[in-house]
Formats: C-alpha cells, structure tokens, sequence
C-alpha cells in the first residue's frame, strides 16, 4: 500500500500558490504545442498557423472543460452559485466539457481560415494524451477523482480523503489515456493507414472512450450524482455517447475515400 499525502500547491511565490494541476496544464500544452509543430505538421500554411490556433485551443478547452463541469457533474450548485464557475482555480473540470470546447474553437479557427477543421483537431487528437497523462497524474497528487475501496498490493490511501485503501484510478487513466492511447494513435498516423482528415480524431474518440469506460468501473463515482442508469456512473455513458459518435465519424471518414 501506498500512503498519498502530497501537497497539491507545487509551491508558492508571496501569497500566489501555483498547484500542481495548473502545471500540469501548462506542461501539457507546452509539449503538445512543441511536438504537433517539430513532429507532426509539415505543411508550412498549418505550421504558420499553429500558434494563433493554440490561443483558440486554450480557450476552448478552460471555458469548455468548466462548463461542461457545472453543466454535466454540478448543475444545480453552480445555478445558486453562478459566480463560482468562473473560480476555476477551487476545482472542476470536465473532460468531455473540454472537448467539446476544443471542437467549437477548432470550427471557428478553421472557418475563419478557411481550411479543414479535422486538420487541426487530428493534431489536437495526436498530442492530447500528453496533456491527459500529466492532468491524470496531477489528480493524483491531488487526492481527487480517486478509486473504490481495494485490498490489493498497489493500493493507495489517500490521507487527504480518509484511511481507506483505494484503487489509484488517476494513475490507470494516466496510463491508458495517456501513455496507451498516445502509442496506438502514433502507430495509425505513422503507417498511413488513415487518408482521410478526422479517422485519427475519431480514433481519439474511440480509443479515449473504451479506456475511460473501463477505468470508472474501478473510480469513485461523483458523490452529488453516483451510480445512474444500469449502475453505470455518468462518465461511463458520456463514454458511450462518444464512443458512437466517434465510430460514425470513422465510418463517414473511411468511405470519403
């Protein structure tokens, strides 16, 4: 067993604390940014680009990833409580809310330029489990999102939580959404099997969606909503929803060609 006491402010400058998750945050688009632009893009128009996108990108995935936290996980705390959204810094981010921010942002980015929005977002899909991996890892030294109660060898007693052993679900997720996922998606891209824009994004969907589905079985459900329809929590049929929308994605991708 393990015992997490970690502290989630990394360190403090005055009375400013910088937390481990906002690092993870910025570490993450800090290397995906490095690796879609000394990697992954050759076409000079999108290599221009790059940069003005990552503004949209950012925007996106903060404005997407709280609202869609308030909306799916906390609605009626944050309706009696409307300023708090914008605390971000107090917690609460969604995954899925985040998403579908990057995908708004990447449409406009694109119209506006007049190019393909499946260009930019199978960049976004490739270099995504970077920032997945350490955002995982940072709700680990967190203390939140943690697992259900276990015996086994690896479990992990989070003291800022209570005594109880519990699953490290934020290391499985950092390890299937992030090191796994980033493996098969590299894989695909690299062996050109996939012609068509947005197979590699619907892919991400796909890949992201099984993995997240199977590692909330071993996850603490949100305490404010817990098990919902056939005992599944709502991560696990947001999952589902994207699963079937990335698999028609694919379906409609692979037979453009």
């Amino acid at each position: 067993m393990f015992i997490n006491n970690f502290d989630p402010v990394a360190f403090q400058i005055f009375s400013l604390e910088i937390r481990w998750y906002s690092l993870a945050y910025i570490i993450g688009i800090i290397l995906g940014w490095i690796y879609c632009k000394k990697k992954l893009i050759k076409d000079q128009q999108i290599l221009n680009l790059f940069d003005n996108f990552i503004t949209y990108l950012i925007i996106g995935i903060i404005l997407g990833g709280r609202l869609g936290y308030a909306l799916f996980y906390n609605l009626k705390y944050y309706l009696e409580n409307p300023i708090e959204i914008l605390m971000v810094w107090n917690g609460g981010m969604s995954f899925h809310g985040g998403l579908l921010g990057v995908i708004i942002a990447s449409k406009l980015f694109s119209s506006k330029h007049k190019i393909n929005q499946f260009v930019f977002l199978d960049l976004v899909a490739l270099s995504a489990p970077i920032g997945i991996f350490f955002g995982r890892f940072a709700n680990f030294i967190n203390s939140e999102l943690y697992g259900r109660a276990t015996d086994l060898p690896w479990s992990v007693q989070f003291i800022l939580v209570d005594n109880i052993k519990r699953h490290p679900s934020q290391l499985y997720e950092a390890f299937f959404e992030g090191i796994i996922l980033f493996i098969i998606l590299q894989y695909f891209f690299k062996k050109n099997y996939l012609q068509s824009p947005g197979q590699i994004s619907a892919l991400f969907l796909i890949f992201y969606s099984l993995f997240r589905f199977i590692v909330e079985f071993y996850r603490t459900p949100d305490p404010q909503i817990g098990y919902l329809i056939l005992n599944l929590t709502l991560g696990q049929l947001i999952s589902v929803l994207f699963l079937m929308i990335g698999s028609l994605l694919f379906y409609l991708k692979k037979n453009e060609n």
